[in-house]
């Protein structure tokens, strides 16, 4: 059995997902795609307008949920899970802050209640200007508010490795509507967009993942979470194998692009779950299984639990 650390009646909603791939209704008028709770941490702040936090939560989380990111059709069981926790660190002045950001989504697994995460990226390089009750103006062609490209570029990269996780390559649409965001964001040489400096940035995630030399990194997604955590119930032994697979694809584009941001972002999402996958099963898969994900991404002691069985 998989690891049951987040727990939600997900069964219903795996399959109406899955069926989304294969209709596709083109309306306004359909039911918004993401479910994402919206956090925002001000304790570093010193201001008697506390209100201001509460509504930029509000605020935040209508934008994401109650816009339609795709023309697909999504029923409230079937939106795709996501938080965001945003840690304001700076007030420069009244309206203008800069933040820490942790953006995480998940997918439901078939055959079971647990949920496996997709995505779990923290962005450094949020500064934004926020002016309590007005609204978040965005549009898909042009660059309004730093804001707006920001909360709209991880919209689209959450419903991408949604689309990728059920549907090999799914994702293109929304992965290239989250590069015209970041594209039309560079003029403005904001934190975050410059294709030059930091590889975990926005810009250096959009970039890896349609990078042709890394698009077995997105056949991967398709693979460990369609292939082999969707029948790992059913097929405990096949599903190892097919994720030892993945691994060892990792570990290929690890040793061309080491500081990949996609590699770093795929271990922060998956190593305890990976290693709850190799804590049973045949030991020589186990062993070659550890002998890979210490080489490539050795800082975690919880690949310790693979072999300590």
């Amino acid at each position: 059995m998989l690891p049951m650390t987040l727990l939600t009646p997900c069964w219903k909603r795996f399959m109406h997902r899955l069926i989304i791939l294969f209709v596709f209704i083109s309306s306004n008028t359909l039911a918004q795609e993401l479910f994402c709770v919206v956090r925002v941490n001000a304790e570093q702040i010193s201001t008697s307008d506390r209100g201001i936090f509460t509504d930029m939560e509000r605020s935040f989380a209508n934008f994401l949920n109650t816009r339609k990111w795709t023309g697909d059709t999504f029923k409230n069981h079937e939106k795709i899970q996501c938080n965001v926790l945003v840690t304001i660190t700076k007030m420069p002045s009244i309206g203008n802050f800069a933040a820490n950001v942790q953006i995480t989504s998940a997918r439901p697994v078939f055959n079971s209640n647990y949920e496996s995460v997709l995505l779990n990226f923290a962005d450094r390089d949020w500064e934004f200007e926020y002016i309590e009750s007005l609204p978040l103006e965005y549009n898909d062609n042009t660059y309004l508010t730093n804001l707006t490209s920001m909360l709209a570029f991880y919209a689209y990269i959450i419903i991408g490795l949604d689309y990728d996780s059920y549907s090999d390559l799914g994702g293109n649409p929304y992965f290239q509507k989250a590069l015209v965001v970041a594209t039309n964001a560079q003029p403005a040489n904001r934190p975050g967009w410059q294709s030059f400096g930091n590889n975990r940035s926005r810009y250096a995630l959009i970039q890896d993942i349609i990078n042709p030399q890394l698009v077995d990194l997105r056949h991967n997604t398709y693979n460990y979470h369609r292939l082999a955590l969707d029948n790992f119930n059913s097929k405990p032994d096949e599903s190892r194998e097919i994720v030892l697979g993945v691994i060892k694809s990792i570990q290929r584009a690890w040793a061309v692009f080491p500081t990949s941001v996609l590699i770093v972002t795929f271990f922060d999402s998956k190593s305890g779950e990976i290693a709850n996958i190799f804590s049973k099963g045949d030991l020589t898969t186990r062993r070659e299984a550890y002998d890979i994900l210490t080489n490539i991404d050795p800082k975690r002691t919880v690949y310790q639990n693979i072999i300590s069985n």
